[in-house]
């Protein structure tokens, strides 16, 4: 009697397998799908942020089942209990860690990039937004810059972000400076060639936050300075991204 039910044991453990590793997979797919969605239903407007990050936030905890189980049956296929869940179990861990990874990257970077949205090269006497302040109007971040204390954090967090220095008139610099920011992709907000100022906004990909940016040139000797400033119309931290923006703009301007 034991050898008789020691193969539907066996058999009920090999049917039981792909079963674990289906709901593995349809978890991990559930999830990627509200991942996805968190970022995008808040830049078409569908909810608001607080919703967008809760979205989030369980999408990653649900990520983390769905690791589990696959995992799990993807070691129990490997042993030999069931050869057909081998394959649903391997996609479904690969799509919940690409899920939890996500979030868990932009966590690290929160943790490490300093509280602040403002990010300047002139820490002294930061280019001043004009034509951008009506987009503002709602904004939760103001326009006025933080004075010495963020000054002082972003000068600890990103020693390297400079101005830069042209070795040309301040209207040839202007073209090229006008060039780069529509390289970026930034919408042109304003140009003033005869103020050296140019103002665009730019909008992250998966959840459209708007950071504004302003472009300062001054006469310099031998040539033409170069100055900016990008902020974050939303949001105590940016994550780093506003510096980025600059590092990647002060590339393209120096290849221009």
């Amino acid at each position: 009697m034991t050898a008789s039910s020691a193969p539907s044991a066996g058999a009920s453990a090999s049917s039981g397998v792909p079963s674990v590793a289906m709901i593995g997979l349809v978890l991990a797919l559930i999830c990627a799908l509200a991942l996805v969605t968190s970022g995008f239903g808040y830049r078409w407007e569908w909810w608001g942020l607080r919703t967008a990050f809760t979205i989030l936030r369980w999408s990653a905890y649900g990520g983390v089942v769905a690791a589990v189980a696959s995992l799990g049956a993807l070691v129990a296929a490997w042993l030999g209990a069931a050869r057909g869940g081998a394959g649903l179990a391997l996609v479904g861990l690969v799509v919940s860690v690409v899920v939890v990874g996500m979030p868990w990257t932009q966590l690290r970077r929160a943790r490490r990039a300093p509280p602040i949205h403002d990010i300047t090269t002139d820490l002294e006497h930061p280019p001043a937004f004009v034509a951008v302040l009506p987009l503002r109007a709602t904004a939760p971040n103001n326009a006025n810059y933080g004075g010495p204390e963020i000054a002082a954090k972003q000068r600890a967090a990103y020693p390297d972000i400079q101005p830069a220095f042209l070795a040309v008139p301040p209207e040839q610099a202007f073209q090229r400076a006008l060039a780069a920011a529509r390289d970026m992709g930034w919408q042109i907000v304003a140009t003033d060639s005869a103020a050296g100022r140019i103002e665009a906004t730019a909008t992250t990909f998966w959840y459209g936050f708007k950071d504004d940016v302003v472009i300062r040139l001054t006469p310099s000797e031998g040539g033409t300075r170069i100055d900016l400033r990008s902020e974050s119309r939303v949001g105590g931290s940016d994550i780093g991204t506003n510096a980025r923006r600059i590092r990647e703009y002060l590339k393209k301007l120096s290849g221009a």
